[in-house]
C-alpha cells in the first residue's frame, strides 16, 4: 500500500510543507498558521520535480533508517540530531520543531507535516499503511467445535471450542486456541495462536489477544486449617473484558472468586501481567509489562502503570494516576498524579525530595558523628 503525502494530510489534519524554506520562514509556526506556512514552497522537494502533495510513502520508518518512500516523525527532542542525517521523503513533526530546525533561504531534504501530537499522528499513519491481515472465513478441518461461530469468523488449526461459546462476526482464533464452555468473543476480536479462555468468560469487540494469554484461570484463593494445610476456594466468577482492550503475549488474568475480575474498554495491557482474581481496571489504563496486580485492587481509568510495578490487593486507585517502574503500591491512592518508590511509595516529588537525601547518607552520618564530638568536646570543657 502507498499513499500520497496530500492524501495523508487529507485524511489526518496538518500542515503540508515543502523542502525550499522561504525567508519569513523565522517567524513563529503554528498548525493552521497558514500565512507562516504559505512561506514555505509547496512546490518540488526532489530532483526529478515531483510535487510535494505527490509524493508516495509507503512505509513509516525511524529517522535513523529511514529512506525513499518512508515517513518518520520527531517527538523526542534527542532524536533531533538524527534530522540532519535522515533519508526520509518526509517527517513528521511539531510547529515548534519544524521553527528550530529550518534556516531562512535553505532547502530541507525531506517534506514535513506539522502537527501538534507528533507521535499520535504517526501511529495513525502507521495503522493506515499497515491494516490487519483481511479475515479468510472458514473453519480449519482438524478445529474441535461444539459452540456457535459466525460464518464470516476464521479458526485456525487444533482449534477447541466448547459448548454454549458463541464466537461473532469477523473474530479470527489462532491455531492450538482453547476456548471454554459458553465462552462469548464479540465481533472483530483476534485471538493469536495458543490464547486460552476459561470456561464463562467475556470478551468484548475488536480486542487483540496475543499468544500465550490466560484468561479465567482460577484465582489464588485458599484458607487455612488450624493444622496450616491450605483448602482450596472454589473460584466461580468470571473475567470480563470490555471492547478493544489488547492483552500482551503471556499475560494471566484469573477469574473472580464471587464476582468478576473486569477490564474495561480500551485497556492496553503489556507482556507478562499477572491480574489477580476481582481487579477491577478502568477505561483507557494502560499497563507495561510484569506488574502484578493482587486480587480485589480497583484501578481506575486513564491510569498507567510501569513495567514491575506492584499492587497490592484490596486498594483503590484513582482516575489518571501514574505509577513509575518499579513501585510498591501498598495502599489506595486517592488523587490523580504521579506516585513512585518501594519502601514505601509517595508522591513524585517527595520521593526524589527524598531520594537526594539517601544518597548523601554516609556523609550525614560522618557530619553527625563529628557533631557529636565536637559537642562532647565543648561539654568537657564547660
Amino acid at each position: 500500500m502507498s499513499l500520497s503525502l496530500n492524501e495523508i494530510v487529507a485524511r489526518l489534519g496538518g500542515d503540508l510543507v515543502g523542502a525550499t524554506v522561504g525567508a519569513a520562514v523565522g517567524e513563529k509556526v503554528g498548525v493552521g498558521d497558514t500565512a507562516a506556512v504559505a512561506t514555505a514552497t509547496m512546490g518540488t522537494c526532489q530532483a526529478d520535480g515531483t510535487a510535494v502533495t505527490d509524493i508516495r510513502i509507503t512505509h513509516v520508518a525511524p529517522l535513523e533508517t529511514a529512506g525513499s518512500g518512508d515517513l518518520s516523525f520527531l517527538s523526542n527532542p534527542k532524536y533531533r540530531a538524527q534530522m540532519q542525517h535522515t533519508r526520509a521523503s518526509a517527517v513528521i513533526m511539531s510547529p515548534a520543531a519544524f521553527h528550530s530546525l529550518a534556516q531562512p533561504n535553505s532547502a530541507m531534504p525531506f517534506a514535513a507535516i506539522l502537527t501538534d501530537q507528533p507521535y499520535l499522528y504517526y501511529a495513525r499513519v502507521a495503522q493506515w499503511l499497515s491494516p490487519l491481515p483481511e479475515v479468510i472465513p472458514g473453519i480449519h478441518a482438524s478445529a474441535v467445535v461444539a459452540g456457535q461461530v459466525a460464518d464470516s469468523a476464521e479458526i485456525g488449526a487444533h482449534v477447541s471450542i466448547g459448548c454454549g461459546a458463541q464466537i461473532g462476526a469477523d473474530v479470527v482464533i489462532g491455531a492450538n486456541c482453547s476456548i471454554g464452555e459458553n465462552v462469548v468473543i464479540a465481533d472483530g476480536s483476534r485471538l493469536a495462536p495458543n490464547v486460552t479462555v476459561y470456561a464463562h468468560c467475556v470478551i468484548g469487540k475488536r480486542c487483540i489477544i496475543h499468544a500465550g494469554v490466560v484468561i479465567g484461570s482460577d484465582g489464588f484463593g485458599f484458607a487455612r486449617e488450624a493444622t496450616g494445610a491450605w483448602v482450596k476456594i472454589p473460584q466461580i466468577g468470571r473475567v470480563v473484558i470490555g471492547d478493544e482492550v489488547e492483552i500482551g503475549a503471556n499475560t494471566t488474568i484469573d477469574r473472580g472468586a464471587l464476582d468478576d475480575t473486569i477490564i474495561g474498554d480500551g485497556v492496553k495491557l503489556d507482556n507478562q501481567i499477572q491480574i489477580g482474581h476481582n481487579v477491577k481496571i478502568g477505561k483507557d489504563t494502560a499497563i507495561a509489562g510484569c506488574v502484578g496486580v493482587a486480587g480485589s485492587a480497583v484501578i481506575g481509568a486513564r491510569c498507567s502503570i510501569g513495567g514491575a510495578a506492584m499492587i497490592q490487593g484490596h486498594l483503590t486507585l484513582a482516575d489518571e494516576v501514574v505509577v513509575t517502574t518499579g513501585t510498591l503500591v501498598t495502599k489506595s491512592i486517592t488523587k490523580a498524579g504521579t506516585y513512585s518508590g518501594s519502601s514505601p511509595f509517595l508522591t513524585h516529588g517527595e520521593w526524589l525530595r527524598n531520594f537526594s537525601h539517601l544518597r548523601h547518607l554516609d556523609a550525614m552520618a560522618d557530619k553527625i558523628r563529628a557533631l557529636e564530638q565536637r559537642l562532647q568536646a565543648m561539654e568537657k570543657k564547660a
